[in-house]
C-alpha cells in the first residue's frame, strides 16, 4: 500500500491556478474574477439593514434615518430579512423532497424507477400507521408517497416525522409553538409575516424562522432522504475517489451537478450501458467516466461509488479542464456562469429542470415518465461531443484521494454492532457509541455541514477544523460540500486514523472506519437529526445534553440558514464561520446567539477566526461532558 499523505489546500489552489491559465487562453470568466468585481460588498446588505419589501423604499437604516418609511426599525427589518432567507431555504430543500415523493409515486416494477429498499418502505409505512400486510410493494410505495405529499399541504396537524424526536424535544416544540404544520403552510406563513405591514417584532420573526427550519429538517428534507433510500438504496460503506483527478482524459467525461438523485441515478445507469460504452469507443474514447460535483455527487458516490470531482466552488474547474464533454445539472447551487464558460470550450451545459433554467444551456426536460429516454439522449450527446475536444486545452490536475463513504444511520449502527457483536432489534442501537463517549475514548462528535464561500478560503476552514477536532478525539459526521472537502483532502481515507488522538484512532481501528464519516448530501443532514434523536433515546439524555455540536464554517446559501435553524431548534448548539446577515440588529443577534437557548436549549456561535471556532467547539463539548458528569 502506498504511503498515505493528505492533499493540502495549497495543492488545491495550485491546481486551480493552472486551470485558470487554461481558461485565460480562451477568455473564460471565473468566480475568482467576479469576486474582485463585486467587492467591497454592500454593508447595508451584509448587516441585514436594507428593506425592499414594498415600493415606498428601498429603505436603509442609518443613525440619521433609524426607521423606514413605514416606521419599522432596524430590528424588525433585520428579523424580516432573516425569516425570508430561512423561508427560501426551507422551500428549496422541501421542494427537492416533494420531487422525490413524486418519483416514488411513479415507481413501478417495469418502470424507470424501482423500489430498491422495500424493508425501509415497510418500516416507514408502519411508522405512519399505513397497513402493509398483503400489499404489493408498489401499491404500498404509491400509498406512502401520497401520504408524504399530503405533508406539504394538509389542513390540520403537524409533520409526521416529529414523532421520531425524543419526547422532551417534542414537548419543547409544542411549548414554544414552533412545531411545524404543513410544509407549504410554514413557508407561506413566513412570507406572509414578512409582507409590508405584518410582523416586525423580533421574537415573533425568529420563532417563525425556527418553525420554518423545522418544517424542512423534520419534513421535506427527511422525506427527501428517506424516500431516496427507498428508491435508490440506503447507503452502505463504499469505496470511491475524490478531486479533479478522477476525470479520465481518454474517456468521455460526464459531470453531474446539483442535488436531485433522480437525474444522476439514471445518467449513471445509461453510462454503464454496454451499447453506450461501445458507442463511445466508436467515437475514439476508451470508455465513459461519470463524476459529480456538489450534492448530486454525494448522492451517487454513496450509492454507486461514483467519484467526486469536487464541491461547490469547483464546478467551473471541471469545465476548465477542457476534458468535460457534458456538465448535466438539475437544481440548486448551479452557477449561471457555466453557460458562457462552456461556450469557451467544447462542453455541453445541459439543464434538465424547469426550476433551474439558465441562458446558454441546452434544456432537456427530465421527468419520471421519460427518464430513461432523457438520460440516454444526454449520454449519447456527450459521447458525440468527444471528437470536438481541443487537445491543446486538455489539462486534468493529477490530484485525487481515496474515500470511504456511505455512512447512513443504518450503516453506522451496523459498524458499531460489528465491534460489540451485540444482539439488537431491527433498527439497531447507538449504545456502543455512547459507551465510547461516556468512557472518554471519544470526547464527542461534531456534525459539520455546509457550502464553500469565497468570503472564507475555500475548503481551508473545513479541513483545518476537521484535523483539529479528530486530533482531540472528536469524531466528525459530515455532509454536502464539507464532506467533499474532507474527501479531497484524504480525511475519508481509513488511513487518516493516524491523524487522530489515541481514543478516536482506536475506535477507527476497531470499527474499521475513517475518522470523518460521510452521511450524504445537504438534504441528508436529516440523517444527523435521526442519529441525534437515537443517541438521546439510547442514553436517556436530552439532545441538548449530548456532547455533540453542529458546525457550518463556510456556509453560503438560504438552505444553510434553514438547516442551521432546524439544527438549533432540535437542541444542538451550532457554530458558524461566516456572519449571517443579521449584525445590524443587536436584538436579532442577541436572540440567535443567546436568547433562543431559553426556548430550545441551544443557540448559535459566530466566530470568523476558524482556529478560535474550533477551540470554542471543543470547549462546548467538554462543558457538556462536565455537566452530565462524564
Amino acid at each position: 500500500m502506498s504511503e498515505f499523505k493528505l492533499t493540502t489546500v495549497e495543492e488545491f489552489e495550485a491546481a486551480t491556478e493552472r486551470l485558470l491559465e487554461n481558461g485565460a487562453k480562451v477568455g473564460a470568466d471565473s468566480w475568482q474574477m467576479r469576486v474582485k468585481n463585486q467587492t467591497p460588498h454592500c454593508k447595508f446588505g451584509e448587516s441585514g439593514a436594507c428593506c425592499r419589501i414594498c415600493s415606498m423604499g428601498p429603505c436603509r437604516i442609518t443613525a440619521k434615518s433609524p426607521r423606514g418609511i413605514c416606521g419599522c426599525d432596524i430590528h424588525g427589518i433585520v428579523g424580516r430579512n432573516y425569516l425570508k432567507f430561512t423561508a427560501g431555504g426551507a422551500a428549496t430543500h422541501s421542494d427537492h423532497g416533494r420531487e422525490i415523493c413524486h418519483t416514488l409515486y411513479e415507481s413501478a416494477a417495469d418502470g424507470n424507477y424501482k423500489v430498491k429498499d422495500p424493508e425501509k418502505l415497510i418500516r416507514i409505512a408502519k411508522e405512519w400507521d399505513i397497513e402493509t400486510e398483503g400489499k404489493d410493494i408498489y401499491d404500498l410505495a404509491h400509498e406512502v408517497a401520497e401520504a408524504g405529499l399530503m405533508e406539504y399541504g394538509k389542513p390540520f396537524g403537524f409533520q409526521r416525522f416529529l414523532k421520531r424526536a425524543p419526547k422532551h424535544t417534542q414537548e419543547i416544540w409544542e411549548r414554544e409553538e414552533i412545531a411545524p404544520r404543513a410544509i407549504d403552510r410554514e413557508v407561506a406563513s413566513s412570507l406572509h409575516m414578512t409582507h409590508m405591514g405584518c410582523s416586525s417584532k423580533p421574537e415573533a420573526l425568529i420563532r417563525q424562522a425556527l418553525r420554518a427550519g423545522l418544517c424542512d429538517g423534520w419534513g421535506g428534507s427527511m422525506m427527501g432522504t428517506e424516500f431516496s433510500d427507498v428508491l435508490f438504496g440506503t447507503p452502505k460503506e463504499m469505496e470511491t475517489e475524490a478531486n479533479l483527478g478522477v476525470m479520465v482524459e481518454e474517456n468521455v467525461n460526464i459531470v453531474v451537478h446539483g442535488h436531485d438523485p433522480s437525474l444522476s441515478e439514471m445518467i449513471c445507469e445509461y453510462a454503464d450501458d454496454p451499447e453506450m460504452i461501445a458507442y463511445a469507443k466508436e467515437k475514439g474514447a476508451q470508455g465513459i467516466t461519470v463524476s459529480g460535483v456538489c450534492c448530486t455527487s454525494n448522492e451517487v458516490a454513496m450509492r454507486r461509488g461514483i467519484p467526486m470531482a469536487g464541491n461547490f466552488l469547483q464546478q467551473e474547474n471541471v469545465v476548465l479542464t477542457g476534458a468535460c464533454e457534458a456538465i448535466v445539472v438539475d437544481v440548486q447551487c448551479i452557477f449561471p456562469a457555466l453557460g458562457p464558460l462552456s461556450k469557451c470550450f467544447h462542453t455541453k451545459f445541459i439543464t434538465t429542470s424547469p426550476i433551474a433554467q439558465m441562458p446558454e444551456s441546452e434544456f432537456i426536460r427530465f421527468n419520471s415518465h421519460t427518464a430513461g429516454e432523457n438520460a440516454k439522449a444526454i449520454v449519447k450527446a456527450a459521447i458525440e461531443n468527444f471528437p470536438n475536444r481541443k487537445k491543446e486545452l486538455v489539462h486534468i490536475p493529477d490530484l485525487k484521494q481515496k474515500a470511504t463513504v456511505g455512512y447512513s444511520v443504518e450503516q453506522i449502527v451496523k459498524k458499531l454492532d460489528g465491534v460489540t457483536n451485540s444482539q439488537v432489534d431491527e433498527l439497531g442501537t447507538t449504545k456502543p457509541l455512547i459507551e465510547c463517549i461516556v468512557s472518554g475514548v471519544l470526547r464527542g462528535a461534531v456534525a459539520m455541514v455546509g457550502c464553500n464561500n469565497p468570503k472564507v478560503r475555500p475548503d481551508a476552514a473545513h479541513i483545518s477544523l476537521m484535523k483539529k477536532l479528530i486530533a482531540n478525539d472528536i469524531v466528525l459526521i459530515v455532509s454536502g460540500c464539507s464532506a467533499q472537502a474532507a474527501a479531497k483532502a484524504g480525511l475519508m481515507d481509513k488511513r487518516a486514523k493516524d491523524l487522530c488522538g489515541a481514543g478516536l484512532k482506536r475506535v477507527c481501528e476497531l470499527a474499521d472506519i475513517p475518522p470523518v464519516l460521510h452521511m450524504g448530501s445537504c438534504v441528508d443532514i436529516s440523517r444527523m437529526l435521526i442519529l441525534a434523536a437515537e443517541l438521546s433515546k439510547d442514553s436517556g439524555l436530552n439532545i441538548s445534553q449530548l456532547p455533540v455540536v453542529g458546525c457550518a464554517p463556510e456556509w453560503m446559501s438560504e438552505k444553510a440558514v434553514s438547516i442551521g435553524n432546524y439544527v438549533v431548534a432540535s437542541g444542538l448548539d451550532t457554530y458558524l464561520g461566516v456572519e449571517p446577515y443579521a449584525s445590524g440588529s443587536s436584538e436579532i443577534t442577541g436572540l440567535l446567539t443567546g436568547g433562543v437557548k431559553d426556548w430550545v436549549e441551544a443557540c448559535y456561535t459566530v466566530e470568523t477566526d476558524i482556529d478560535k471556532l474550533g477551540d470554542l467547539m471543543i470547549e462546548k463539548i467538554e462543558e457538556k461532558r462536565t455537566a452530565i458528569g462524564i
